[in-house]
């Protein structure tokens, strides 16, 4: 490991009482962004919060750089405080008719297998695609969809299993027929590219506080200027009038509303989250998204050596498209829970999600990390068989 990723490492607190190999559960939040975090605390008490006009201009160029984060325009991103509220947002808003159609994969993170049951009050159905023994095929997607389809929900990278489904070939394919595509990036961005206009995504949510390592209840999405054209916000407040920084003298009557993304969010945000959010994004500009990536796949290509090597099955070594920074693996006889504890008890943390063992590990992590997984899955593996 380099100087650079090596002195990174002091960033993060945790990493000095754990070997933390469990971003896709939460990613640690660096010094920089709990400093940038306080230190709008001290300010508000300083300023008496009589310039928090000042504080919707900074929001702004944080949102420019989470724009650029997914190939977008400052336009389309709208702060959030959770994936699950723009998913939200989009399907409350959607012309719903009997007999409309959702497609999600199976075994998606709950937020995009829910919403399907809570569609059925008004006819609408819904179907996942089979990814049989962890096989994702594009053809059985294609076989899913119908004339009634309105939407496909899928993440880019799958949480309990690391499937990194080829988003550029699925947008492709419903951008010509016409479907929504709404994406997930929680588990990716901040880690792996995603590209909003090469994938054809219309709405796009990402919560930060994994890959991106932030605190949790804040986050951005991606609407599309497409969707913005029809989608009418489920929020109003004193910013629904595209005037609402006049605040002496604030519209009263029908709000006309911003025709960006930011219609969408409504009144007083998180700001703290969004200060946190961008000290995050400019040690990711520093680093070089690049160089994020090449890391994160190392690390992550190290992690399925030292699993191969205890005698994981990963669903990697059969099937393309898990090329993800999730890595998953099964241990003949042992209970993927009980090992996850047994490693907690040696300070390694990671996580067991459907019967897999998950180690998630990202830029800040190193070979000394990977060692020390080496030796907890020496110790105790034959304590659990």
């Amino acid at each position: 490991m380099n100087t650079v990723w090596s002195s990174l490492r002091d960033e993060f607190p945790v990493l000095k009482e754990w070997t933390y190999l469990n971003t896709a559960s939460f990613g640690p939040v660096p010094l920089c962004a709990t400093h940038a975090a306080e230190a709008h605390f001290k300010h508000r008490d300083q300023a008496a919060c009589l310039d928090f006009l000042d504080w919707f201009t900074d929001i702004e160029s944080i949102r420019a750089k989470m724009a650029a984060l997914v190939g977008a325009s400052p336009d389309d991103i709208a702060y959030i405080p959770n994936a699950a509220t723009a998913l939200s947002w989009l399907l409350t808003g959607i012309d719903w008719k009997p007999g409309d159609h959702v497609l999600t994969l199976t075994d998606e993170f709950p937020n995009n297998l829910y919403f399907g049951s809570a569609l059925e009050k008004k006819g609408v159905g819904a179907s996942t695609v089979p990814v049989p023994d962890g096989l994702f095929s594009l053809d059985a997607l294609r076989d899913c969809l119908t004339d009634s389809t309105r939407i496909v929900l899928a993440s880019a990278v799958n949480y309990s299993t690391g499937l990194r489904p080829p988003l550029d070939e699925i947008g492709m394919e419903l951008r010509r027929r016409g479907i929504l595509f709404y994406v997930d990036g929680t588990q990716s961005v901040g880690a792996l590219p995603t590209d909003v206009h090469n994938s054809k995504i219309d709405v796009m949510a990402v919560h930060a506080y994994k890959w991106m390592c932030c605190p949790t209840g804040i986050g951005f999405a991606y609407f599309s200027p497409q969707v913005r054209e029809w989608l009418e916000p489920s929020i109003y407040s004193w910013r629904s009038h595209k005037d609402w920084r006049n605040v002496d003298h604030l519209h009263h009557g029908a709000p006309e509303l911003p025709t960006t993304a930011l219609k969408y969010e409504g009144g007083m945000q998180n700001f703290p989250g969004v200060y946190a959010l961008g000290a995050v994004a400019t040690l990711f500009e520093s680093l070089g998204r690049n160089n994020i990536e090449q890391q994160v796949q190392t690390i992550a290509a190290a992690t399925r050596d030292k699993l191969r090597t205890a005698g994981a099955e990963l669903l990697s070594d059969r099937h393309p498209h898990y090329d993800s920074s999730i890595i998953c693996g099964r241990f003949e006889g042992v209970d993927a829970s009980r090992l996850a504890v047994a490693l907690h008890q040696r300070r390694i943390a990671v996580a067991a999600r459907k019967g897999n063992l998950r180690v998630s590990p990202h830029f800040f992590n190193n070979e000394e990390d990977m060692t020390r997984l080496a030796d907890g899955l020496h110790h105790v593996l034959p304590l659990l068989r």
